[in-house]
């Protein structure tokens, strides 16, 4: 009783000095977090001595690392390419596409031949021309629609998309940070306050002890436990439990798993309109093998109106799949292509845009993720900025510990 009525006296006189306590506590927890979750993002480029002194953003210098583990999650855990391509009409596609290949055959066709067999191309009468514009025109229907076939039958294939993707996401680091921040905004905000939801009762058990036993140690000790312990628990609650698990009246759930729909949503919203765009899809399927079709329709054409030319001496093969030059001019003639497309397949975006459906496609998919899976769409972030959160949570609150002891308490 004794002891106690002294903690009190004591408590009574120094007042505004113990009830300071918790309040720092929670502006340690909370300025801790905030620096944290910034330092994930923050800064772009490197600010300090490279390599080592110094900082960078944790998403932007692992970039590689996370795309791959995102586009992992994305293709081999939600996309089945063959389902979500086999919505495509093969006629509807050839419909579209046709008007756009026919505009721009010719010119395509002459930049193709002047590439390759530049003397022999332009010794060829203009009539002989022509005549290769017109019967490659009229196979070109046919041509698009095997295209399409193909891509369908053997998306697997003919369509990298884990390539794509990554390359999508390193060439824009913004889509990149925005799948972990968007995903994790509300698990960052409670981060972010969790520092205040346990920075004060812990600062009050700290008003006990140091009421108790008032040494020059117990306010640095607390303050370095303090700043750790409310990082720990925060990420703890985010992703444990995995499952319901339900005590009494009480049901303990990881808050990342219970909006799982929510998230599901946002991803699907994400990955339709900013990562797995129409023009993407188109682009990636070009750049694949099954666009040889085109090359070796134009090269039959060409060839065959060689062939009828007694006059024209052949010292000369053309195109040859699979030869360096070959791939060469074909991946210049397919950038040109790709490059031109946006201005002539307004309409065929919005179809595959309609046709794939890749937002509710996303959403159903993330939904029936397992748990462990389901996870990694965030975790790797909070694995590599833990030991910053929690390292940073325990310096700060050792040293604020030290200035309320030499400000306030006057050791």
């Amino acid at each position: 009783m004794e002891v106690a009525a002294m903690m009190w006296q004591e408590f009574v006189i120094n007042w505004p000095k113990y009830l300071s306590i918790p309040v720092i506590s929670a502006v340690i927890g909370w300025a801790t977090n905030s620096i944290a979750i910034w330092m994930a993002f923050n800064p772009r480029n490197f600010i300090g001595i490279p390599p080592y002194l110094g900082w960078q953003g944790v998403v932007v210098r692992l970039a590689p690392k996370f795309a791959k583990l995102a586009v992992h999650t994305m293709v081999d855990k939600m996309l089945d390419l063959k389902e979500l391509f086999s919505k495509f009409e093969a006629h509807r596609i050839t419909k579209e596409l046709e008007p756009f290949m026919m505009n721009i055959i010719e010119e395509f066709m002459n930049d193709l031949m002047t590439e390759e067999i530049p003397a022999a191309w332009e010794a060829l009468p203009i009539g002989i021309k022509r005549q290769i514009y017109k019967l490659v025109k009229k196979e070109m229907p046919n041509v698009i629609k095997e295209m399409m076939e193909d891509v369908q039958a053997n998306i697997e294939d003919v369509f990298d998309v884990k390539t794509m993707l990554i390359e999508t996401l390193l060439n824009d680091l913004d889509i990149l940070c925005d799948i972990f921040r968007r995903s994790a905004k509300k698990e960052m905000e409670f981060i972010r306050f969790s520092g205040v939801y346990f920075g004060v009762p812990l600062g009050i058990i700290q008003i006990f002890f140091m009421l108790y036993y008032q040494a020059w140690w117990v306010l640095p000790v607390f303050g370095a436990i303090c700043g750790y312990i409310t990082n720990v628990l925060a990420i703890k609650m985010i992703f444990e439990p995995k499952r319901p698990i339900k005590i009494g009246p009480i049901t303990l759930y990881g808050l990342f798993f219970k909006r799982k729909n929510e998230i599901a949503a946002e991803q699907g919203i994400m990955i339709a309109n900013e990562i797995m765009t129409p023009d993407r899809v188109i682009a990636g399927i070009l750049k694949g093998p099954s666009s040889d079709r085109l090359f070796k329709l134009i090269h039959r054409q060409v060839q065959r109106a060689f062939d009828e030319q007694a006059g024209i001496a052949k010292p000369f093969v053309l195109m040859t799949v699979g030869t360096k030059r070959y791939i060469k001019v074909k991946e210049k003639a397919i950038e040109k292509m790709i490059f031109e497309m946006p201005r002539h397949t307004k309409l065929i975006e919005a179809y595959a845009y309609e046709a794939l459906d890749v937002e509710n496609y996303v959403k159903r998919k993330v939904n029936e993720l397992p748990a462990e899976d389901f996870e990694k769409m965030i975790r790797p972030i909070f694995e590599e900025d833990e030991w910053i959160m929690t390292l940073a949570g325990g310096v700060l609150g050792l040293i604020v510990g030290f200035l309320q002891v030499f400000l306030l308490f006057n050791f």
